[in-house]
């Protein structure tokens, strides 16, 4: 594998505390996880943890459950996208998909106007990829975080303008998936 020499962002050398950007993307699996272990350790510390689903309706996210119990809140927006007779995923983009996404949005400015200390838009990097809500939109949100306000960024496909803002990016690669072995997706383990 091949060695990566890390960039120094000067931006924020020598800060301390929340109030950067963070992105998990690329093709691997783990983003959303790794999210969500960051949400937990920032519970852990006492802080203020506010997470947007995007792009993601449904009841079928065991994770949700947990963050119930630990009182998160968190706001899931998005249809449905798994027919519940075949159990196919529907990749289809719908006007009722543009509208759940400027939901999502509206619900980080309201973490954001509440001081959280920690935002996360699980799956924004895809769902402006596919259009479903502009990337100017998303970077116009972004501009309103506080200055203490950490935020985590994942999904496939980051579009270049949100790396740009990236004070980290954490690139998920796959080189193997059991799901092109016909291994479908598990509950607690995948979703």
């Amino acid at each position: 594998m091949e060695e990566h020499k890390p960039v120094l962002d000067e931006r924020i050398k020598g800060r301390q505390g929340y109030g950067l950007v963070q992105i998990f993307t690329g093709n691997g699996k783990g983003k959303t996880t790794a999210a969500l272990g960051e949400a937990l350790r920032a519970l852990g510390a006492g802080k203020k943890v506010g997470i947007v689903f995007f792009d993601k309706g449904g009841t079928h996210y065991t994770e949700r459950i947990i963050l119930e119990k630990l009182q998160v809140e968190y706001v899931a927006t998005g249809r449905d996208r798994i027919d519940p007779e075949t159990g196919q995923f529907d990749f289809s983009v719908q006007d009722i998909d543009r509208e759940e996404a400027i939901c999502g949005l509206a619900a980080v400015k309201t973490f954001f106007q509440a001081d959280y200390d920690l935002v996360v838009m699980d799956e924004i990097n895809q769902t402006a990829h596919l259009g479903m809500i502009g990337v100017p939109d998303v970077l116009e949100v972004l501009r309103l975080k506080p200055e203490r306000t950490e935020v985590i960024m994942t999904g496939r496909n980051a579009p270049k303008e949100f790396l740009a803002c990236a004070h980290l990016v954490t690139l998920m690669q796959m080189d193997k998936h059991y799901f092109y072995s016909g291994v479908k997706a598990r509950e607690g383990l995948d979703y």
